[in-house]
């Protein structure tokens, strides 16, 4: 009985582990994107600040795609901690 209930508890601490990797990698890139996505976006409005509106919605909508993978990490990571 002993080593089956250390067995579960170094299953929980794997998925503890594989849950942090999982949100720090996953996360890497798109803060990586997001970053050169607002870079690109104020050079833009520095050159041409007539189209801050439309320059504006672009970002946004790039911002939000690229929020998506993060949010695939967190929802693996979210089901490595509770659903084992």
């Amino acid at each position: 009985m002993t080593g089956l209930i250390e067995t579960v508890n170094w299953v929980k601490v794997a998925a503890c582990i594989s849950a942090g990797f999982c949100m720090g990698f996953g996360t890497l890139g798109p803060a990586i994107g997001q970053g050169f996505v607002a870079g690109k976006a104020c050079e833009s409005l520095g050159k041409r600040p007539e189209s801050a509106n439309i320059i504006f919605r672009t970002m946004m909508a790039g911002m939000a795609m690229i929020e998506a993978s993060a949010i695939y990490a967190l929802i693996v990571a979210l089901i490595l901690l509770f659903v084992i």
